[in-house]
């Protein structure tokens, strides 16, 4: 069977699937209304970074992120849906990625408008203490945000491929973001570091220090995002529906 009309097919799933739109539209609220408030109260902090401050509601927003890509694979594990859709695509590894590929399309795209949106009012809250950001630093700041957003979705999707479950994902990745990275992650040094969502958040700063910059961040995101879709396709091709 041709791609393109398994992706339309993905696509149909992920436009249908309430919880999808839904998750989406949270990804864009809660980044943009707490960045609005970082941007009200962040510039008394002596560590200020203006750009990482216009954009730290992308910390709450990514759960969202997480919850669209575990709810869009999650949703063939119920009622023998899975079954179905490999009657209709016998070749799991096309249908993966078509699945894959209708997941990053809409985060990547809601993910970018999010980050536009989220400079704009967190500028809006830090006037004037935003004005030693460049042009070109506000547009690595965005493009990266739109991409982690995308890189953090399609990780969840390959954890849930691989867990065959979207509440294992959601247990699993959420207390990892909210605990490790933000409890453990300063004591843990450069190891933090290299954490798939620490890495990826570099690219949000204005000034950076350590062993990663901003895209190097972003490659090591795209690496554990890469390896979870790998191990998430393994499973896919291997076990039963």
């Amino acid at each position: 069977m041709p791609f393109a009309p398994v992706l339309h097919s993905e696509w149909l799933k992920i436009r249908t699937l309430r919880s999808l739109p839904g998750a989406l539209l949270a990804l864009f609220a809660v980044t943009a209304a707490f960045s609005a408030l970082a941007g009200t109260d962040g510039s008394s902090d002596p560590d200020f970074d203006p750009l990482f401050t216009a954009l730290s509601g992308v910390l709450p927003g990514q759960i969202a992120a997480i919850s669209f890509g575990a709810l869009a694979v999650s949703s063939e594990y119920h009622g023998g849906a899975l079954r179905l859709t490999l009657a209709a695509v016998p070749r799991r590894g096309q249908w993966f990625a078509a699945k894959v590929t209708a997941i990053a399309v809409p985060a990547l795209l809601v993910g970018l408008v999010t980050a536009v949106t989220a400079l704009v009012v967190g500028r809006a809250g830090l006037g004037s203490a935003a004005a030693g950001l460049t042009a070109a630093q506000q547009v690595r700041g965005v493009l990266g945000c739109g991409i982690y957003l995308m890189l953090i979705a399609l990780f969840a999707a390959g954890l849930t491929a691989l867990l065959r479950s979207g509440v294992a994902t959601l247990s699993l990745l959420i207390p990892f973001i909210l605990v490790v990275s933000f409890v453990i992650g300063d004591a843990a040094g450069t190891v933090a570091d290299f954490m798939p969502d620490k890495a990826g958040q570099i690219v949000l700063h204005q000034t950076y220090e350590g062993t990663l910059g901003p895209w190097s961040g972003l490659a090591v995101t795209a690496l554990w995002t890469v390896g979870a879709l790998l191990a998430g396709a393994w499973s896919v091709r291997r076990r039963d529906a």
